[in-house]
């Protein structure tokens, strides 16, 4: 194949725009691949979501959004205590099993008991393990297998989809 410097230019901009618009794509093909639309305890209106997140949180959340990478304050949180959902506050994650992944996202090595849910995420080309609250639906990142003992996961989440609450872990 001749590459020339306009075949590189085009080939740039094409990919680009792909993954420029992959953000506004996501949601659509999240919703064609979820089918019909589950049940959870804390259920909103988008209108209402709208209202009651901040516009970061309603687009990680709501949106499926992904924040820039260390852009959260709780890549920095280190005292004890829990985080949890921000927009319903289920507990998630327990500040004993939080670690530096170096990603730029909190990372944490397991999820407290019946938080979260899990399902299959093939959107921009890739298969990974999607995570959200089991209380409210809400995203909050995705499970990698490349994370510390002794689960050797990385639930790697969105500072924005969730709230520090110091204290005992």
């Amino acid at each position: 194949m001749n590459l020339n410097r306009r075949s590189f230019l085009i080939s740039g901009a094409s990919t680009g725009l792909l993954l420029g618009l992959s953000p506004l794509l996501t949601p659509l093909a999240r919703a064609a691949q979820a089918g019909a639309t589950e049940k959870y305890e804390v259920m909103h209106t988008d209108a209402e979501w709208r209202s009651l997140l901040s516009p970061s949180a309603y687009n990680v959340l709501r949106q499926e959004g992904t924040e820039l990478p260390y852009s959260s304050a709780l890549n920095s949180e280190h005292r004890a205590g829990i985080f949890a959902c921000v927009a319903c506050s289920q507990q998630l994650y327990s500040s004993k099993t939080k670690f530096d992944s170096h990603t730029g996202w909190p990372s944490f090595w397991q999820p407290l008991d019946n938080a979260v849910k899990t399902r299959d995420d093939n959107t921009l080309g890739m298969t990974r393990t999607e995570v959200h609250c089991k209380r409210c639906g809400g995203h909050l990142g995705h499970v990698f297998d490349d994370g510390p003992k002794p689960t050797g996961l990385r639930y790697c989440m969105n500072g924005a989809a969730m709230k520090f609450l110091p204290g005992a872990a």
